[in-house]
């Protein structure tokens, strides 16, 4: 599938077949605000923009005509007449932008890398068309073998951009590095594979000027390319965003869902924001969760349930999206719904660990999970599965896998702990060796 982006307050394009492209997925905007996504089949055929705007009014009709029915204003009768006509400077969305920007936090971005230097190179590239001034890029090396990402972040020849090391590999570590390193009120993550929209920043200080109580902002991470089997599986599958549409909700420790419901909606390690005060207030990322450990993931899942448990907030900002470049091979696929199910369960065990008291609510919960996992609406069920055997099962077998997974990562960390203290002490009976910080 073609990605492509419309604005609505542009005159559409007319669209065709190129001989390679058979569908395109649409992300359609209105004054830069992301209104929702459809798929759009070209096969043998031209649309012309008076057809393309009856498809997309059809698909997302609805949400069009929500935006304009917050505003205040007439409901348009559709797209087929052209580009929509809306005076930016009473357009709500732009307005709460506005005031946002009127005193921004300062926004610390940690990137971490583990030997991917060229897609790293591509999104520090985009960071830099970012439409917001009050920020600092932290390039987090985890684990380097060569010296080409210090090179590339010299290379940009720009003071807000730095780089510094974390010699222990596991993403939690270099995300605690990172966070060590960064001076913002606001400590934002991005994976060295996505790439930000222009007004990624602005939309995340969109989300915190929702109040002081707002301690993380989340938003949507869509496809950057569609050009294997393996990457419309995932999105057809949900991809990153699941479930979750273009509005922006709200989530707290009280509703409008529990914090520790079976399948957490509330966002993703590729693209989320603290505050930094909140952040070190629950005690930062798990090392024994996240890439680079035998759980594999979660220790964002965790850093959000942990937000809501403290008592704060998390805003989700669907403006505040990224684009990330999936796996294009249905191995990669399967090994990353491996990882995602053994993270799931991880998650949970690490959650009783810090928080033994919400097992009590767990247990509470478990007939939904089950009815959940029984849906025909659930990932676990869907058709698309049984067209790839290997993915189902990686699922399953991640879901048993995830507990002991965990519990290694526990005591992998206990040993490399002592194992530090052992080499920094000196062996008993000789002089204590200055290992550095």
């Amino acid at each position: 599938m073609k990605i492509m982006e419309v604005e609505l307050c542009q005159p559409l394009p007319a669209v065709s077949f190129d001989g390679k492209y058979q569908r395109l997925w649409v992300l359609v905007r209105l004054h830069s605000e992301p209104i929702g996504t459809c798929t759009v089949d070209l096969r043998s055929r031209e649309l012309s923009p008076e057809h393309f705007g009856k498809i997309l009014w059809r698909e997302l009709g609805d949400d069009i005509a929500d935006r304009f029915t917050a505003a205040g204003l007439p409901m348009p009768g559709g797209l087929s007449d052209g580009a929509l006509s809306v005076n930016p400077e009473s357009w709500p969305f732009l307005q709460a932008r506005s005031r946002a920007l009127e005193a921004p936090p300062d926004i610390s971005i940690v990137i971490c890398t583990y030997n991917r230097p060229d897609q790293l190179q591509a999104c520090l590239q985009q960071l830099r068309r970012q439409q917001y001034s009050a920020f600092e890029v932290i390039v987090v090396d985890n684990c380097p073998k060569t010296d080409v990402v210090r090179q590339h972040v010299a290379a940009l020849g720009d003071p807000r951009y730095r780089y510094v090391v974390e010699p222990r590999v596991g993403l939690s570590r270099a995300r605690n590095r990172g966070v060590s390193a960064a001076a913002g009120d606001v400590v934002a993550f991005l994976d060295d594979d996505e790439e930000p929209d222009v007004f990624w920043l602005a939309a995340l200080a969109s989300g915190f000027a929702r109040g002081s109580d707002v301690g993380c902002v989340t938003g949507p991470i869509l496809p950057a390319c569609l050009d294997t089997e393996a990457q419309v599986l995932f999105q057809e599958l949900g991809g990153h965003v699941k479930d979750r549409r273009f509005k922006p909700a709200v989530f707290c420790r009280s509703g409008p869902q529990s914090p520790l419901y079976p399948r957490p909606p509330f966002g993703a390690g590729g693209n989320m924001a603290f505050r930094r005060d909140t952040l070190l207030r629950i005690g930062r990322f798990d090392t024994a969760l996240g890439a680079g450990t035998p759980a594999l993931g979660a220790e964002d899942t965790l850093a959000l349930t942990l937000v809501m448990l403290a008592g704060q907030k998390i805003a989700y900002e669907p403006a505040a999206f990224v684009r990330h470049h999936d796996y294009r091979s249905l191995t990669g696929l399967a090994r990353q719904l491996r990882g995602y199910t053994v993270s799931l369960t991880a998650y949970y065990v690490a959650l009783v660990c810090r928080r033994p008291w919400v097992l009590v609510t767990l247990v509470r919960l478990l007939p939904d999970a089950i009815r959940f996992l029984r849906a025909a609406r659930s990932p676990a069920n869907s058709p698309l599965l049984s067209l790839v055997p290997e993915l189902s099962s990686a699922r399953t077998r991640g879901l048993l896998a995830g507990p002991a997974a965990y519990l290694r990562g526990r005591v992998r960390n206990v040993s490399s702990t002592a194992q530090q203290a052992w080499s920094s002490r000196g062996r008993p009976g000789q002089p204590g060796q200055d290992q550095g910080p």
